[in-house]
């Protein structure tokens, strides 16, 4: 923090102590050291480690949701499991969202003394960088800072699950009629939904390559079911698809409605891929074929990243971190067949 604000490390800890005013610093440094030291998270004689450099053999993972949802279960289900087999302890946070939660259970985990951090999302999404994570060893998960950061960052790899999702219709034969329902033509996206851009790109880059095109896009909202039904229902009305590509389970439940209500039958009339892996996706009648999110598996390679010293230690923290980008696999189901 002394080279940040461009005094010696001997006024940082005067400041900071109070003896600033008494030893005639000027109030501009004192104000421009209590700054920093607020932005920075700066704790005075802590250390992410153990006294001594000695280890402490816990990590903290801290999440905007831990207990709220499957999701997130199963994310942290991973990370605890890659702690035990590197034979360390996980302490778990939870933020709801809330930006100041987050920068006070960092430094609380600082203040234990905890080897490294996991700041984690349950859903990817851009966002800034708390400026204490920085203090030790961290890693982002479903996280993409919205400034350059030296930190690795683990992600589903959307781009290749958008060219499963497409190599799925592939194999079944389909070459033509195939629409997506989530995104418009132009690659028009809900707001904070950065993932849509790269499974569309992925979807467009295996269907390029066999000298296929999406026919079109139906942009829409992704919360509810009753988005995807509307928008089906809207290329209905000026098409007969042969398969869609629904870029969320939530949009592909209400395509099924909007498909039988118009008396068209998946997968016999309209095959159906989607993305996510929602718990109902099993129960439809036909099961719907998505690919999934790797949610355990995010969480384990989040742990193993931040535990290794190569990661940590070997690059140059100057330079943008590392995109560790984790496959996300194919649950087949009985949505897509041939084109008849």
């Amino acid at each position: 923090m002394a080279k940040v604000v461009g005094v010696s490390q001997t006024t940082v800890s005067l400041v900071l102590s109070g003896r600033g005013r008494d030893l005639r610093i000027s109030e501009g440094v004192q104000r421009r050291v209590r700054e920093a030291a607020a932005e920075m998270e700066y704790r005075r004689n802590r250390s992410p480690v153990g006294r001594h450099g000695t280890r402490t053999r816990t990590i903290a993972f801290v999440s905007d949701s831990v207990s709220g949802s499957r999701v997130a279960g199963d994310v942290v289900g991973g990370a605890l499991a890659a702690a035990r087999r590197h034979g360390v302890t996980l302490l778990f946070g939870e933020t709801e969202g809330d930006a100041r939660a987050e920068r006070a259970l960092i430094g609380t985990m600082h203040d234990h003394r905890v080897d490294g951090i996991v700041l984690a999302a349950a859903h990817t999404r851009t966002s800034s960088v708390p400026a204490g994570l920085a203090v030790g060893a961290a890693v982002l998960l479903n996280v993409l800072p919205s400034e350059p950061s030296p930190l690795p960052r683990v992600l589903p790899d959307e781009v290749q699950g958008g060219r499963a999702a497409a190599r799925v219709l592939l194999d079944a034969g389909h070459g033509e009629g195939i629409h997506v329902v989530g995104a418009g033509p132009d690659g028009d996206v809900p707001f904070g939904r950065t993932a849509a851009l790269d499974r569309l790109t992925g979807v467009r880059q295996a269907l390029g390559e066999a000298g296929v095109e999406v026919e079109s896009g139906r942009p829409c909202r992704w919360w509810l079911p009753q988005h995807g039904f509307e928008a089906t229902r809207d290329l209905l009305r000026a098409e007969r698809p042969r398969a869609l590509v629904c870029l969320d389970d939530r949009l592909a439940f209400g395509a099924y409605q909007a498909l039988q209500d118009a008396g068209l039958s998946v997968p016999d009339d309209v095959s159906v891929v989607s993305f996510g892996d929602h718990p109902v996706a099993s129960w439809l009648r036909p099961g719907l074929t998505t690919v999934a999110f790797p949610h355990h598996d995010l969480g384990a390679k989040a742990v193993d990243l931040l535990l290794s010293p190569s990661e940590q230690h070997g690059a140059d923290r100057s330079c943008g971190g590392t995109a560790h980008h984790v496959p996300m696999p194919v649950r087949g189901r009985g949505s897509v067949a041939p084109p008849r």
